[in-house]
């Protein structure tokens, strides 16, 4: 009952999203299609009965757990797969086979060119105040550091604001971003923008607390963005933790020296597939 209830909020909050969106105006597909909110109304409306047989197979019938299940074997036997690598490979040629064999329409692979970037051998040391291993994961696109690695005092922020405010005390330094979980969505522009505000005052590189509500020692990485005017300077992920004692240690007025190496590269654009399927319409199968 739960489940079934948290799948028709999850629609009814889609749903509700939609109102301020829409409510009293036309939605147009093209020129020549318009529908009025009150008929979009009354189009949702219709697929109750449908909507309630697919939530019951779901849920109670013979595809119970049937999502998990499938979602667990794929990410146990092909792991991570990063744009332009062979483990990305080995899922697109899972799912294509997966596909077929579900007896979908269609199934066909579209070339396309993907970014490729690999994080290589990284780690990161903390020296001072003592020697302390932090668990680090590059974020996606990050420059390497030179060979011999970078070692620099660290200067721990909270936000952006206070950064700018301590810019000239940034300057030369790895600045460690401790700032605090609000939602995945806002958080997640220290990670995207880290590097950038980092450089733009001068810092060596870039260290980010982790974007997730629960560590568990781990930290959790994804891709970040470079600026064409601005220095590119290497970028990380670290742990909640590591990033909350950094913090700790900073306000107390505690020298701390991190030595940080990074191997990343970016290679040209990969050969890569979009896997495509379809479930053709009974009614207007000329329709996409």
């Amino acid at each position: 009952k739960k489940k079934v209830e948290k799948m028709k909020y999850v629609f009814f909050i889609f749903f509700m999203n939609l109102l301020p969106q829409y409510a009293g105006k036309s939605l147009r597909r093209d020129d020549g299609y318009s529908k009025t909110f009150e008929d979009i109304r009354k189009e949702i409306a219709g697929y109750t009965d449908i909507a309630k047989a697919i939530i019951d197979l779901a849920v109670h019938g013979k595809a119970q757990n049937r999502s998990y299940e499938r979602l667990a074997v794929f990410a146990d036997t092909i792991g991570p797969r990063l744009s332009g690598s062979k483990n990305l490979d080995a899922a697109i040629k899972y799912m294509f086979s997966a596909l077929q064999e579900d007896g979908l329409e269609n199934v066909h692979l579209e070339p396309v060119k993907v970014p490729h970037w690999e994080r290589g051998e990284e780690f990161a040391m903390m020296l001072e105040p003592r020697n302390h291993s932090i668990a680090i994961l590059g974020l996606g696109s990050s420059v390497a550091t030179p060979p011999e690695g970078i070692t620099a005092e660290v200067i721990v922020v909270a936000s952006f604001d206070e950064l700018h405010k301590r810019a000239q005390e940034a300057k030369g330094k790895i600045v460690v971003y401790n700032e605090p979980f609000i939602s995945y969505g806002e958080t997640v522009r220290y990670r995207s923008q880290g590097a950038v505000e980092a450089a733009r005052v001068g810092a060596v590189a870039s260290l980010i607390r982790s974007i997730a509500s629960f560590s568990i020692h781990s930290p959790h990485t994804g891709w970040q963005n470079y600026h064409p005017n601005v220095p590119r300077i290497p970028t990380a992920c670290i742990s909640v933790e590591d990033a909350e004692m950094m913090s700790r240690m900073s306000s107390r007025g505690t020298k701390i020296i991190v030595h940080l190496k990074m191997g990343a590269k970016t290679y040209p654009d990969s050969p890569s597939s979009n896997t495509v399927a379809e479930i053709v319409g009974s009614k207007y199968p000329e329709q996409v």
